[in-house]
């Protein structure tokens, strides 16, 4: 194609996604407004506060309570956790009374039968689906910490339950704090409008120190007792079965990119990796996995969560025949190239991304929007990072048909020696 006729189609693309989009926003806007209307002359739910449950108390589960309720849509009324003083601690510093915060491996369901309107799901990733598909079975409005799973049947389970959410009219989000990010959105809407051309080749790569030594010092417990359930439990981000292990619990940030940017299902990966800086878990510390995508698109990915934290970062770039895409979690997202995009920097990503994502499952909620377009993408990108994880544990090459059909799933024996 001449480079006259490409900037021809681009420009006529650029038109035709712009009168979509304008059409879909004006539909909706009018929709939202009849909703709030109703709700108005109703003089219920429009001004009334979301009940929300927390089902998993630890670190995150405290950090992201405190985003709902600086929000002021949300009441914390119940909470869950398998450790009492977890969620005394949080039932404590929420102000929820002693009969609304349960312990035990089953008590995501006494909140579900607590009167709560929505959860947050912030427990271990090998809980994920069951308990979304518990809470979608109750008739409540899920908000699901990423990754939602941990092997194919959960993520097989996630996107069915994300399919009820919506014929059932329930709101689903995954808290992808990339996805929430204006600048993020801004530049991968004009790579699919075709600003860098063909995609060609892509880097994407999440690097850091010791996680589970410097933000959750209960890892090294299990140098002293690693075979304990409860030691194991509390430090889940170092069992394969719990986590996903690191490439699907960590680095799943610059897969689930990637995955946005290309907008397919990858045809096949080759892996490796290991454990090299640390002597307890078993899970690795590093991947290295090489992606083909449709199109002969490559994606080169690496990972690493041990040594030292001096270069760490999360990278996301692809080149195209026209430009390159750079993106970085708390850094700069730019275009460059024929069609340039400046850009800025992410510096509030991470909290700025998962409030805007609170914000959003509150209006979805008090406006009926049931779309939950965050689920299918979710699904896919933690399927992508089982891929590689697949094909790296095998030190060879998998196809995502082989992964499928192999249907493996992840199991947490020890998990039976614990109390419901």
């Amino acid at each position: 194609m001449l480079e006259e006729e490409r900037k021809l189609v681009v420009s006529e693309k650029r038109k035709q996604m712009n009168r979509r989009e304008f059409i879909a926003g004006a539909g909706a806007t009018a929709i939202s407004f009849a909703a709030i209307k109703a709700k108005l002359v109703y003089g219920t739910a429009a001004n009334s506060k979301v009940r929300l449950g927390m089902i998993g108390c630890g670190m995150r589960g405290k950090d992201i309570g405190d985003k709902f309720i600086e929000h002021g849509g949300y009441k914390i009324v119940a909470a869950a956790d398998y450790f009492e003083d977890r969620v005394d601690e949080f039932g404590e510093k929420f102000g929820i009374e002693q009969s609304k915060r349960f312990t035990g491996l089953s008590c995501y369901k006494k909140v579900l039968e607590s009167g709560v309107d929505a959860v947050a799901i912030e427990s271990p990733p090998y809980f994920h689906p069951e308990q979304a598909a518990a809470a979608i079975s109750a008739g409540v409005h899920v908000y699901l910490a990423k990754p939602i799973g941990v092997d194919v049947p959960g993520c097989v389970s996630v996107s069915e339950t994300g399919r009820r959410a919506t014929a059932n009219k329930l709101c689903f989000i995954v808290d992808f704090q990339t996805r929430a990010d204006a600048l993020y959105r801004e530049a991968i809407k004009r790579v699919h409008y075709g600003d860098i051309g063909r995609i060609m080749y892509g880097d994407a790569n999440f690097v850091t120190g010791p996680t589970w030594l410097t933000w959750n010092p209960i890892g090294k417990y299990l140098e002293e007792k690693p075979n304990d359930p409860e030691v194991r439990l509390r430090a889940w981000g170092l069992d394969k079965a719990l986590s996903g292990d690191i490439i699907s619990e960590q680095a799943i940030h610059a897969i689930d990119v990637a995955s946005w940017i290309l907008g397919e299902d990858a045809v096949s990966a080759y892996g490796t990796g290991g454990l090299a800086s640390r002597k307890f878990g078993n899970v690795w510390d590093y991947f290295a996995v090489v992606y083909d995508f449709p199109k002969d698109i490559v994606l080169s990915f690496n990972c690493k969560q041990g040594g030292t934290d001096d270069y760490g970062g999360i990278l996301c770039r692809f080149y195209g025949t026209d430009g390159v895409i750079d993106t970085h979690y708390g850094g700069e997202v730019s275009i460059r190239g024929n069609t340039p995009y400046k850009g800025g920097k992410t510096s509030e990503i991470y909290w700025g991304g998962a409030s805007k994502n609170i914000a959003d499952f509150y209006d979805n909620i008090i406006n009926g929007r049931y779309a939950n377009t965050t689920v299918q993408p979710s699904v896919r990108s933690v399927l992508t990072s089982i891929l590689g994880r697949s094909a790296a544990y095998a030190h060879s090459e998998m196809t995502w048909d082989e992964m499928m059909k192999a249907n493996e799933k992840l199991e947490a024996d020890f998990l039976r020696d614990l109390k419901a």
